[in-house]
This record gives structure tokens, sequence and C-alpha cells, in this order.
């Protein structure tokens, strides 16, 4: 791969990177939550007039309505290119911001928070995958992946804090409308620099080694439509199981501060930036990782060491420590985050890039349904004695299902090319349509 075509797709990548440190507020959720509940409690003229039991549900209908986006998003990606996909996402999240900050009522902020800015994450995340992998060789899919995802877990690192002294100092409607304008500007701004490889460019795979010289050639790339994708095994079984990882995780995410609360008090928005460094980590390591060992192995590990993680959570959040909670959260986050790496990846190895936008968002549409099931029936056992430890025993079956799942995997089918590629030069790909596959 010639040196420009490299600084372009890290141009690129680091663009995606910055539209999802600005998207990721979504995870601090948890900090707008408890600013919610203690508004409620405490009443008065200016209050949230909200049920208690109806405080999650903007972040559940966010996480429904972002998924599905990613589908009508994914499309667009594919027809009118990246950036003026994530241009349209910093649009929609702009404005659900923007009517948060005029309204405490429940409506809007089902609008704003659940409709509007669910759109504009979906859109947002759809555009800034795609254009950074079609830059590199397929050695790099899984690293490349994870560092653009991993802005989206990163982003409480600075979003919580941020939130919790603008909320303190300004309250809650001026909070929303400065960060409608902060994230308008910079998800529109950095739009501009997503952009896709030539027509026809394959980067350059690096050169094999000797003992893999001897190996059968690889057979040709194949390129389903979304049709093709939903007829295969494969597409439900890694459906299923991102069905499991994201709602688990989410489950988790939506409440760590206040469960962080009980022992940390004010300090609680701490517990959500350490995990978000969890969450950021798992999806830079399990790219690297996948890369190295396979992904079918590295989603093996990861959902079994989130199952253990569920049912340690019983006694360590029963104890009352600050400091067992925070690290437990942080390795919650840690595997959590590993999805958002691996099923973009097993998109691209299973189904190509012809049609990834769409195919990948209806794949994460499992994301969507996960975080919005799992988080209402927590909410729903949470209600009862005992709830919460009903909670983590049902993630924690669940997970271990998963990884039970995952040995039905089959490793990506190689890629072959059809001419040799010169450095940094297009070539023509081979497709085979199989369904079958």
């Amino acid at each position: 791969m010639s040196q420009t075509s490299t600084n372009k797709g890290w141009q690129v990548t680091m663009a995606g990177l910055g539209i999802n440190l600005a998207l990721g507020v979504l995870y601090a959720w948890s900090i707008f939550k408890g600013a919610i509940k203690t508004s409620i409690e405490k009443g008065g003229p200016d209050a949230f007039q909200w049920s208690l039991t109806s405080i999650n549900d903007p972040y559940a209908l966010c996480c429904l309505v972002f998924a599905f986006a990613m589908i009508v998003a994914g499309k667009c990606q594919d027809k009118i290119g990246p950036a003026r996909t994530a241009l349209i996402g910093g649009l929609f999240v702009g404005s659900g911001f923007t009517l948060m900050s005029f309204s405490n009522s429940y409506v809007a902020w089902l609008i704003g928070f659940g409709v509007l800015a669910g759109s504009g994450f979906g859109f947002g995340y759809a555009a800034a995958t795609p254009p950074a992998l079609k830059w590199f060789s397929s050695t790099k899919t899984g690293v490349i992946a994870g560092t653009v995802v991993a802005g989206f877990g990163l982003a409480p690192v600075y979003i919580a804090p941020l939130a919790s002294y603008l909320l303190g100092a300004y309250g809650m409607q001026k909070t929303t409308l400065f960060l409608a304008i902060g994230f308008t500007v910079a998800v529109c701004g950095l739009s501009f620099l997503l952009v896709n490889p030539p027509q026809g460019y394959v980067p350059a795979e690096p050169a094999k080694k000797k003992e893999e010289e001897s190996k059968p050639a690889a057979k040709p790339v194949y390129n389903a439509n979304v049709s093709e994708m939903i007829r295969s095994p494969k597409f439900y079984l890694l459906w299923t199981n991102f069905f499991i990882g994201a709602g688990a995780g989410l489950m988790v995410i939506g409440s760590v501060a206040g469960l962080a609360k009980k022992s940390m008090g004010p300090m609680a928005f701490v517990a959500v930036a350490i995990m978000a460094v969890g969450n950021a980590g798992g999806r830079v390591v399990a790219g690297i990782l996948s890369d190295k060992i396979g992904r079918k192995a590295t989603l093996t590990i990861m959902l079994a060491l989130q199952a253990l993680l569920m049912f340690a959570a019983i006694p360590v959040i029963g104890s009352g420590s600050a400091p067992l909670l925070v690290l437990l959260a942080t390795f919650i986050g840690f595997n959590y985050g590993s999805n958002l790496c691996l099923f973009p990846s097993f998109a691209k190895d299973y189904w190509g890039f012809k049609n990834y936008g769409l195919n990948y968002g209806t794949l994460f549409t499992a994301w969507g349904v996960g975080g919005f099931v799992m988080g209402r029936v927590s909410e729903m056992l949470n209600a009862q004695p005992g709830g919460l430890n009903k909670s983590f025993i049902l993630a924690g079956t669940l997970l271990a299902t998963g990884t039970i799942l995952t040995f039905f995997l089959r490793e990506k089918k190689a890629v072959e090319v059809k001419a040799p590629v010169l450095v940094g030069e297009p070539a023509v790909v081979m497709e085979e349509i199989n369904p079958s596959r």
C-alpha cells in the first residue's frame, strides 16, 4: 500500500474515531438518569414530572431507534457515501438535544433523546467504520474497526465529568443546549473527512510467509446482498450472540451510575468514566486479538468471561465496596466493548464490502433489540425483592448460552484478488454469488 493511501486511511480512521467520541454521549445516560431521578424526588415547578418507572424509557427507545436507523443509514452509506450520512447524523443529534433543552416533559425526551438523537447515533455510527476499513488490508480489519468504534466507548471519560459539571453549574436545559451545539459542530465538521477509496481500489496484502505460500489458493471474495445474508444460518447465530452480548452489557452500563452512587455519592460519575476506558479498551484489544487468533475464538473468550462477571456481580454489589464495583464495571465494559468490534468484522468477513452498510445495519438490530429487551426486563425484575440479583443471573445464563453457540460458527473465508495488486493501485476483485455460505 502506498504511503499516500496509508495516510488517507488513517485520516479517515481518526475522523471516524472523532465522530464516535462525540456520539458516545449515549453511554453517559446514567448521569442524566440520576439527575432526572433527583429532580422527580425533589419536586417543584421546574422538576421532571415523570413516573420513576419510566426514567429509563428514553434510553431504551434510543437504543432501539439507533439500531433500526442503522439499516436506513447503512443503505445511505452505500448509496450517497459516508460524509453525507454522517452529516445527517450530526444534524439529527443536534436537533434532538436542542428539543430536550426546551422541555422537561416525558414526550419531549422520548422524541429528543429516543427518536432524534437515536437516529443521529445510527447515521453517524454507520458512516464511521466502513470507509476506514476499505483503506486497509484484511489483516487489519479487527484493529481498524476497534480503533474507530473505541471512540464511542471512550466518550464517557470526558462526557461524564463534563455533563456532571454542566448540570451542577447550569442545570439540565442549558446543559443539553451546550451539548447540542458541541455535538453538531464536531460531527458535521468531521463528516467531510470521511471518504471512500477510489472505485476498484484494493489495498495490497502483506507479503506471505514461506510456510503460507504452500497453502491452497484462497477462495474468491463473497459479496452478499441483505436477502442472501438473512438466508444464512450464520446470520442468526451472530444476531443471537450480538443480542445477548449487547443486551447484558447495556443493562449494566445504563445503571452503573445509580449502583455506584450508593457507595460513591456525587463521585459516581468516576465509575462511569473508568468503565468507559474498559469499554474502549475492549474494542481495540478484541480487534487486535481477533486478527491474531480469529473472530470466533475471541468472541467465545469474551462471552465466557462476561458470563462469569455477571455471576460475580451479585456478591460484589452486595459488598458495597466502591473499588470492587468500579473494577467489576470496568471489566464488564471491556467485554461489552469487544462486541462492537467483533460483529462489524464478522459482517465484513462473511458478506463482503459491496453491501456492507446495509448488511451490518441489519445485523446491528440485535444491539438495539438486546438493549431494549434487557433494559426493560431488568427494570421489571429490579422492582421485585432481590430483583437485581435476578437480572444478573438471567444475563449470566444467556451469556453462557451464547458462548456455546459460538462453537457453531466457522471462521471467515479468505479473499483472493483476480490479478496481482500493485502497491496502492486499484484492482479488480472476483465475486462469487453463493447464498448457502
